[in-house]
């Protein structure tokens, strides 16, 4: 910043400037809360089907999404002009003030091109001796210059960066980056530049102060999106994967963080990813460029000749915390299979290039397992980022008529014919890849990565991060999900084994389930064709067949956690559906020649006994673990209810969700103010006990008989339409005196398709004398 500048500064045009940021800021204001409310609300609500719900419900959702950030992105601009200019105003009175000041002690200041000079008020010829008397007064007021001007300049530079790099942050659109104003933006950008260094270094030569500094600083600023994207792209891709293998390779010099700073790892691990997930959203070109190396680099060894993991071994730890941007997700992911197609033969064999050896590098220290699986890692990474894993599994791994493909399987035609199958990553990963063995530090066998490949899957189905509850923002399910959701339910019904003997894998199964409800209990319903008015269903409805959806439904029953999971979201959504047409009798019309009351009661009839069904499915379930491992399995299944109740008033949100947006009436009318009372007072009396059956027992507290089960479920329906109708204001004694009637039969019925489905083979000795 030049003397003169500054001095002779006309801030009108600065001023007028910062004026229009504030007016436009205003205006968006009023353009994002209109693109919410009336253009992304009502489209989420909208019954979206064919291309509409595949292209322009994304689309509209990603337009008022832009105009959000346009009114975050405006605002920050708004805030950092009106700071500098404070700012500079503030330094221009500062700098006027000091000239004055030196001026009434006989002190002149002159500007020039590159500089400025103090000098005595004395004609020429007594300057030079003037100077010598004033030297302390003249450095001092020299000093006091320069630090103004010094200031100002890093006013107006960082000003220019952090303005320059919000701008390059989006190629096309606008970025969420939200500063209130100058110095905090400056304060990113600077520690991200300084951290990128000292990631830099030869990781046998960080320190332990280092590693602190790294890790407190991706703390703090890992969710800042000019930090992170500036910290990436300083790093590059190459030494982002360095500095991490050399962090947590035992192997190599520093042994003064492994013993240190061990226990930290994991914090360090989980803050770098929470980093490059946000630096992966922004579209600036040098963040392009980092994400199209990082997948180039994937299949290579990280140190060329000299060895080591592949890039994506460990790029993939990297994603286990954060919601990385979609499309790199996407073109990562088919990098990553077409590698695993090159190491196994297409599925052929295990894939021995990622199996933990000795020497290996640890690289994961989040969890038990070793990193060496970069599926593993990318798998949890799916995990957060629904929209990729919808993407990704229902993706193509190998054709039919591909000549190397492994896969045969019958087909359908009567002379039971071998032949080549086309498989997706779904089908590839959950029914034929050979995982790689893992042990814990403690020699135990784990599963981590089928575990998360359960956790990508629910969030590929639900629409919403894996271990969260649907909510008013979570979209309605799109073609893709549903399409996913009944290849998951044949492939277990197919294979059972597929499920039963990854019982770790049920408690996601339970939540796909819950969330499904709608289209599940319209499949088992016996007047589906005709009957969608009784179960409302917003977007694409699931339509898996009865005897896919009972085998399923069996199977997760004999796991606590998913059992618990199905329990809870089919009695959550009973009594919502119950509440909503107890609300509008008018809304379902089973016999237009029957008056309101009887097609209600027929409704509701229906309702319950579909109720019933379900809960007799799972039970059989419960039934038959408990059979094969007594009372201790049956205290399994206790405890997972109680520990449902963690849940709180979220638990009513499952088997709801958007599925029903949350609820839908005649002609798309959403139902939104009734959702939950009911409802929340149902799953509190099964997840607290505070509900017993006849006998005295908790509801579901005792499970290991069938008949205890049924008990229980046709008490709790009688007592979801008691409190349905209590809450709408509309009690309608009749029907609750049928509902359990109703559930009973439903609960019967279970039974015989168990028994038919699944050929009497895997099923409870009990309900060959009790059905």
């Amino acid at each position: 910043m030049q003397l003169n500048a500054l001095r002779d500064a006309n801030f009108t045009l600065l001023d007028d400037a910062v004026s229009d940021w504030s007016t436009l800021v205003g205006h968006l204001e009023e353009l994002k809360k209109d693109a919410e409310d009336d253009l992304h609300q009502a489209a989420n609500k909208a019954d979206w089907a064919g291309m509409n719900a595949q292209v322009s419900k994304e689309f509209i959702g990603k337009t008022a999404g832009e105009f959000t950030d346009a009114h975050t992105q405006a605002k920050s601009i708004h805030n950092i002009l009106s700071d500098t200019r404070d700012e500079l105003k503030g330094y221009h009175g500062q700098l006027v003030d000091a000239i004055e000041g030196g001026r009434k002690k006989n002190l002149t200041v002159i500007g020039y091109d590159g500089g400025f000079t103090v000098t005595t008020n004395v004609p020429p010829e007594g300057r030079a001796q003037g100077d010598k008397d004033n030297a302390t007064e003249i450095t001092a007021l020299q000093d006091q210059i320069q630090g103004i001007l010094n200031k100002a300049t890093e006013s107006d530079e960082t000003a220019k960066t952090v303005l320059q790099a919000i701008a390059d942050q989006s190629e096309l659109g606008f970025t969420d980056a939200n500063y209130a104003n100058r110095d905090d933006a400056a304060a990113a950008v600077k520690e991200a530049d300084e951290l990128a260094e000292l990631a830099k270094k030869n990781p046998d030569d960080l320190t332990v102060q280092d590693f602190d500094r790294l890790n407190a600083g991706l703390k703090k600023y890992g969710g800042d999106e000019l930090f992170a994207e500036r910290f990436a792209t300083r790093l590059g891709p190459q030494k982002t994967l360095e500095f991490w293998t050399g962090i947590t390779d035992a192997n190599r010099g520093n042994y003064e963080l492994g013993r240190e700073r061990l226990d930290q790892f994991d914090g360090l691990q989980r803050n770098l990813s929470m980093t490059l997930a946000h630096a992966s959203q922004s579209d600036s070109a040098a963040m392009a460029d980092w994400k199209r190396t990082m997948i180039d680099i994937g299949d290579r060894p990280l140190y060329g000749d000299r060895g080591g993991p592949m890039g994506c071994q460990v790029m993939s730890n990297l994603m286990r915390a954060g919601d990385y941007d979609d499309r790199f997700l996407q073109d990562y992911g088919t990098k990553l299979m077409e590698t695993e197609r090159k190491l196994t033969g297409n599925g052929a064999h295990r894939n021995g290039f990622w199996q933990l050896m000795g020497g290996d590098p640890w690289l994961n220290r989040i969890g038990d397992d070793s990193g060496s699986d970069p599926l593993t890692g990318y798998l949890k990474g799916l995990s957060n980022s629904p929209d990729a894993a919808t993407s990704f599994f229902n993706q193509e791994y190998v054709s039919k008529d591909n000549p190397d493909n492994p896969f045969e399987r019958d087909s359908d035609d009567e002379n039971d014919y071998k032949g080549k199958v086309t498989l997706s990553n779904f089908q590839y990963l959950f029914e034929e890849r050979d995982w790689p063995q893992e042990v814990d530090l403690h020699g135990d066998d784990i599963h981590t990565g089928q575990n998360n490949l359960a956790l990508a899957l629910e969030a590929a189905t639900t629409g919403h991060p894996a271990g969260e509850i649907p909510t008013a923002d979570t979209p309605a399910h799109n073609a893709e999900q549903a399409k996913l959701m009944e290849n998951i339910v044949q492939s277990v019904s197919e294979d059972p084994s597929r499920l039963s003997k990854n019982s770790y894998m049920s408690d996601s199964m339970g939540q796909i389930a819950a969330e499904y409800m709608p289209d599940i209990n319209r499949q088992l319903h016996a007047g589906q064709d005709h009957e969608t008015a009784l179960f409302p269903i917003a977007g694409t409805a699931a339509a898996p067949d009865e005897r896919d959806l009972t085998r399923f439904l069996y199977t997760v029953g004999q796991n606590p956690e998913g059992y618990a999971a199905v329990n809870l979201g089919q009695h959550s959504y009973t009594t919502q559906l119950m509440q909503h047409h107890f609300e509008h009798p008018d809304a379902y019309v089973q016999d237009p020649s029957f008056n309101q009351s009887e097609n209600l009661k027929q409704g509701i009839d229906g309702v319950a006994r579909t109720a019933g069904q379900i809960e007799g499915i799972l039970g059989a379930g419960r039934a038959y673990a408990g059979e094969l491992e007594g009372g201790a399995k049956d205290a399994e299944y206790n405890a997972a209810l109680e520990n449902a109740s963690t849940w709180g008033g979220t638990a009513i949100g499952i088997g709801v969700g958007m599925a029903t947006e949350p609820l839908t009436g005649p002609g798309g009318a959403i139902i939104g103010d009734l959702a939950g009372t009911a409802a929340d007072e149902i799953i509190s009396s099964i997840t607290e006990g505070a509900m017993k059956d006849s006998s005295g027992e908790v509801i579901y507290r005792n499970g290991a008989s069938f008949q205890d089960t049924s008990d229980s479920t046709y008490k709790l329906v009688e007592a979801a339409a008691r409190k349905a109708g209590e809450n709408t204001g509309h009690r309608y004694p009749l029907i609750e005196a049928s509902v359990a009637t109703s559930a009973e039969d439903g609960f019967d019925s279970a039974g015989r398709k168990v028994h038919q489905y699944l050929d009497g083979e895997g099923i409870p000795r009990q309900l060959d004398t009790e059905d």
